[in-house]
């Protein structure tokens, strides 16, 4: 039931009674960059791009730290960052903010036309669904930054990752982040960089659906590892939404080739805590997870890429995530 992808092993169902088991995957994915990139050059490109790469961004002055730094990182946790980053980033100077001057390679340049087409493909796809509920769509902008940016939830250097901000409705990434997905998680390839772009709008449609607004207050009072485990089903959501909105541009746009699933799978299992919290501390602590194991971020975007049905992510009735 197991075929070989590059280095990839990937269930096959072979028959009606093997296809539940093929919906898990091997939680230690490593692959070979695939033979043809997933067709994207004629995608509609969006124009909600923020494109803030070159800026530099003084640190965020919040009267000494105080209340303002404790709020700052009360927003990380919620967003399952760790504090202490955001924490260590409050200093006494007020923020500053330089003209662009750097210039960007043709490679660099390429991947920004690739974040808008992917972007602009889930404007698409999630503005037909939510028309088909009823409900209009509205888009977020996706800011591109280098080193540190200043948001609506406050100051982030780009150790932070890639993340989205509710009371702004943005995107933010460093693209540089996709050398790490690379190198670090062993999730190389231009599906595993649309993964992460389609995983963070799955948290603004969340938010327009007001699902963030009762997992926050939820986990206002809820203790740490009941509140840690209302964040891990909000993050396995938004991957099943990435997941859901994979299924329908393929559908609609055939735009995936042989071997972008199990990039989009690689770069899922790469960022599950189990996975990174073994390669910073060398022990799991499951009661701590903030984003869900390996094993579980490849099954719910695995779910929402054969399902195709939001109705499909609710992983707060869910009885396994």
């Amino acid at each position: 039931m197991g075929r070989e992808i590059g280095r990839t092993i990937v269930c096959v169902a072979e028959s009606a009674a093997s296809s539940a088991a093929c919906r898990g995957y091997n939680d230690s994915l490593t692959l070979d960059h695939k033979e043809k990139p997933m067709r994207w050059e004629r995608g509609r490109r969006s124009e909600n791009i923020e494109d803030r790469r070159g800026m530099r961004v003084g640190r965020r002055g919040l009267a000494g730290g105080g209340i303002g730094a404790i709020v700052l990182a009360l927003v990380a946790m919620y967003f399952g960052v760790d504090p202490s980053v955001v924490l260590n980033q409050v200093g006494d100077q007020a923020p500053t903010q330089a003209e662009r001057q750097a210039t960007f390679s043709p490679e660099e340049e390429r991947l920004k036309e690739f974040m808008s087409v992917v972007l602009a493909d889930t404007e698409d796809v999630w503005g037909t669904l939510f028309q088909g509920s009823g409900q209009a769509y509205q888009a977020p902008t996706l800011v591109l930054f280098s080193g540190a940016v200043e948001s609506a939830c406050g100051f982030a250097e780009a150790a932070v990752g890639p993340f989205y901000c509710p009371a702004d409705q943005k995107l933010y990434l460093d693209m540089r982040f996709f050398n790490d997905l690379a190198q670090r998680h062993d999730a190389p390839g231009d599906f595993a960089q649309a993964y992460v772009v389609a995983h963070e709008v799955g948290h603004h449609v969340q938010t327009l659906l007001g699902i963030s607004n009762k997992v926050h207050a939820a986990r206002s009072r809820a203790g740490e590892a009941e509140g840690n485990a209302l964040q891990v089903k909000m993050e396995l959501q938004a991957d099943c939404f990435a997941g859901v909105w994979a299924h329908h541009a393929h559908q609609a746009r055939q735009i995936l080739e042989p071997g972008d699933t199990e990039e989009a799978l690689a770069a899922a299992a790469g960022v599950g805590d189990d996975r990174l919290q073994q390669q910073s501390r060398g022990v799991v602590v499951p009661e701590s997870f903030t984003h869900g194991s390996s094993a579980q971020r490849m099954r719910w975007f695995s779910l929402g890429m054969q399902r195709g049905d939001p109705g499909q992510c609710d992983t707060f009735q869910a009885a396994k995530l």
